[in-house]
């Protein structure tokens, strides 16, 4: 049943994607406040400035009690050389823009109760209106009456989105880390083993073996990627109600994780503990306390999942949690399983990406419309880490704006990273030759991809370039120092402990 769950979480941690928007800012203020709210708009329509400083200046006349889709009840007095905000609904934008615009208005906001879009038009029709357009959220615009009734001057601007953000970097942090602490950890555990092994303690379970799953046969790993398979599908058609599955299970198994993760820190800085028994049941207090805190943040998270502005620091300590519980508990027997595994999943990747928008009645991948959900208001995977953009100032005012890396990105190399650390202990490498040199690997591949996004503009599959790097690696180090064989096929030690009885 475990293996399964781990299946169920592995098969949805490839998906990460970006949306591009054109959000703006709308400057609103009288001679003691001032005030910035969401925009949206389209590049297509008249564009805006890209600085507050060089933007014009209108007073802001309330017109919500119309839809403005025609001149009725409308003086041209009223809304001469000033802007407009009307309410969304009943005709298109740009009808709504020409009706301003006869009437002598300088700019058009239009209040939206839903969900903000894009405003569009026929081509034919951007031409015809000279005035700016957006949309802002009309709870926005109640909030705004409330600080500055009707005295309001407004001044609409797009300040420029800078793709190179700091974010970047902390992601790049993150993911490093984490591969680096997952692998670490992985040859840590594989050491102990091999000394209680050595020490006549090969009877017993320890720390180090409990819940270990091995990976040794091409046959399981195929049927592992057919199973991940199945489960996207399965998420694509069947989203609406998956998606609460997939959250709980999450929940569960990050807080397990985060266990196994401050447990082994409070061994690793000698935290003693106390115990007591109840009714022939013996309770760690230690235990209990690392438990009660886990679940807590995990049912913190659960709760507040949608809250952008923090709630992404829980989901990325839960996500480092996960991923290194699963780099140090899903072990890959020798280099062979390590590529047949990896290979396959870096096809996965590619064909869920690139190749079912030609299958889908919309055009969008499988992958990326599972990433996404159907719809902007839909429950979102949490299979991301999420660092929000530092400098898109515009973009979150309207909804926090992230960087994200998905699980996958971090799990697949990390699984070949444990295995070359876990190498290094058979081989008893004191200088953790090929963990470092598959670390280093890793770290190249991740800047490659954080470039190749960067200058297309638009999100990679970073595994086309993790797998690569880190294979080619790991095979080149493998074969200069003529350990191949040896690398390719295990331990006499490990296919000893794999082989069954």
């Amino acid at each position: 049943m475990e293996g399964a769950l781990r299946i169920v979480v592995f098969s949805v941690i490839f998906l990460a994607s970006q949306v591009n928007c054109q959000e703006a800012i709308l400057h609103i203020s009288n001679l003691n406040t001032e005030r910035e709210y969401c925009l949206v708009h389209n590049h297509s329509w008249t564009p805006l400035s890209q600085s507050l400083d060089a933007a014009e200046q209108y007073t802001l006349v309330n017109l919500t009690f119309t839809v403005l889709c025609n001149r009725s009840g409308v003086s041209p007095d009223v809304v001469k050389d000033k802007a407009v905000v009307v309410m969304r609904g009943d005709c298109d934008f740009s009808q709504k823009a020409l009706v301003a615009q006869s009437l002598g208005a300088k700019a058009l906001l239009i209040a939206s109760n839903i969900s903000l879009i894009t405003p569009s038009a026929n081509d034919s029709e951007y031409a015809k209106v000279h005035i700016p357009l957006a949309l802002m959220r009309y709870r926005d615009f109640l909030e705004a009456q409330q600080v500055f009734n009707d005295d309001m001057q407004v001044k609409l601007y797009a300040p420029p989105f800078s793709k190179i953000d700091a974010s970047i970097a902390v992601m790049l942090l993150i993911s490093i880390v984490t591969i680096a602490l997952g692998g670490y950890w992985s040859g840590a555990c594989e050491s102990e083993r091999l000394n209680s092994r050595f020490a006549g303690g090969g009877g017993e379970e320890n720390k180090s073996d409990s819940g270990e799953l091995f990976l040794y046969s091409p046959l399981k790993v195929v049927f592992f990627v057919a199973m991940m398979c199945g489960m996207l599908v399965l998420m694509y058609f069947f989203y609406s109600v998956l998606v609460y599955i997939i959250i709980a299970i999450f929940c569960l198994a990050s807080a397990s994780a985060l266990y196994s993760c401050l447990d082994a820190v409070m061994d690793l800085i000698g935290c003693g503990t106390v115990s007591f028994s109840v009714r022939n049941y013996t309770f760690s207090v230690r235990s209990l306390i690392l438990a009660a805190v886990c679940i807590s943040i995990a049912v913190v998270w659960g709760v507040y999942r949608n809250e952008d502005r923090w709630i992404w620091i829980l989901q990325d300590l839960l996500g480092i949690a996960f991923c290194l519980n699963f780099m140090k508990t899903i072990s890959l027997s020798n280099f062979k399983i390590c590529v047949i595994l990896l290979s396959l999943l870096l096809v996965y990747d590619v064909f869920f990406v690139f190749i079912t928008p030609f299958f889908t009645k919309n055009g969008v991948s499988i992958m990326v419309q599972v990433a996404l959900g159907p719809d902007a208001s839909a429950e979102k995977l949490p299979v991301v880490m999420r660092v929000p953009r530092f400098s898109a100032w515009a973009q979150n005012l309207c909804g926090m704006q992230f960087s994200i890396l998905g699980y996958g990105d971090i799990i697949v190399p990390g699984l070949l990273v444990a295995y070359c650390s876990r190498f290094d202990v058979w081989i008893n490498s004191r200088r953790k030759i090929y963990f470092l040199s598959c670390c280093i690997a890793y770290l190249l591949g991740m800047i490659v991809t954080f470039a190749v996004m960067l200058l297309s503009g638009m999100g990679q599959p970073a595994l086309l370039y993790l797998v690569p790097f880190t294979l080619i690696t790991s095979a080149v180090l493998a074969g200069c120092r003529g350990e191949m064989r040896q690398f390719w096929t295990g331990t006499s030690y490990e296919r000893e402990e794999l082989t069954p009885p």
